[in-house]
C-alpha cells in the first residue's frame, strides 16, 4: 500500500512522518525530493530564484521516475506499507503554480507527464493549513515557501482534492501536533483495516 502525505510547506508533514516511524516500524519510509543526485539536483534549482520553471519541473520529474524504480516499486512488490513524506501531487499542486501564465492549463499538463510512468497513492492524507500560517511556519526561505506562491499551491490543492475524494483524506494541520498525529493515524489505520478485511 502506497501512502503520501501532501500538503503545504509549513504544514506538519515531516513532523508527522517521522512520528510514523514509531507507530509503523517495519514500513518503508520514502520521501520526495530524494537524497539522490537527482535529488540533490531539484534542492539546487530549489534555492535558485531564477531556475526555469520547466527545467524545474523537469528535474522533478526525473528524481519521481528514480524513485519510482528505486524505492517505491521494490518496496510494494515485497508488500510494504509505503509511507512517502510528498510524491507526484506535490509536483502537480507546486510545478502547476510555477508554470502558472508559462503554460495553458499548466496543472493538467504536469499530470499528463507523469501519467505514463507514475503509480497513484492508495492513499493520500492532505494536511490542510491556510497559505499565510504554512509561511509563516515555514519561515518564507525559499520561492516556494511565500504565501502568494502557497494560495496558488493551494488551490491547485484543492483541485486535486475535489477531483479525486476516495483517495484524499484532509485533516485539518492548524489543530495541535499531537491532535493531527493522532488524526492521520487513525486514518491510516482505518484504511490499512479495510485493504486487510
Amino acid at each position: 500500500m502506497l501512502v503520501t502525505l501532501e500538503g503545504l510547506d509549513g504544514s506538519g508533514k515531516t513532523t508527522v512522518w517521522e512520528a510514523l516511524h514509531d507507530v509503523y516500524p517495519d514500513a518503508t519510509f520514502t520521501r520526495e525530493p530524494t537524497t539522490s543526485w537527482y535529488g540533490e539536483a531539484v534542492s539546487r534549482s530549489i534555492a535558485d530564484d531564477d531556475a526555469d520553471p520547466l527545467a524545474e519541473l523537469f528535474l522533478y520529474t526525473a528524481d519521481h521516475a528514480d524513485h519510482l524504480s528505486r524505492v517505491i516499486e521494490p518496496a510494494l512488490e515485497r508488500g510494504d506499507l509505503v509511507i512517502s513524506d510528498r510524491y507526484s501531487d506535490s509536483r502537480y499542486a507546486y510545478q502547476g503554480a510555477s508554470l502558472d501564465g508559462e503554460l495553458t492549463r499548466p496543472m493538467e499538463y504536469v499530470i499528463g507527464v507523469h501519467r505514463a510512468f507514475s503509480i497513484d497513492p492508495d492513499l493520500t492524507i492532505y494536511l490542510d493549513v491556510d497559505p499565510e500560517t504554512a509561511a509563516a511556519r515555514a519561515g518564507a526561505t525559499n520561492k516556494f515557501e511565500r504565501a502568494g506562491y502557497l494560495a496558488r499551491v493551494r488551490d491547485n490543492y484543492e483541485r486535486l482534492v475535489e477531483n479525486d475524494p476516495g483517495r484524499f483524506v484532509r485533516v485539518d494541520a492548524t489543530l495541535p501536533p499531537e491532535d493531527v498525529l493522532d488524526r492521520v493515524e487513525a486514518v491510516l489505520a482505518d484504511a490499512l483495516d479495510d485493504r486487510e478485511g
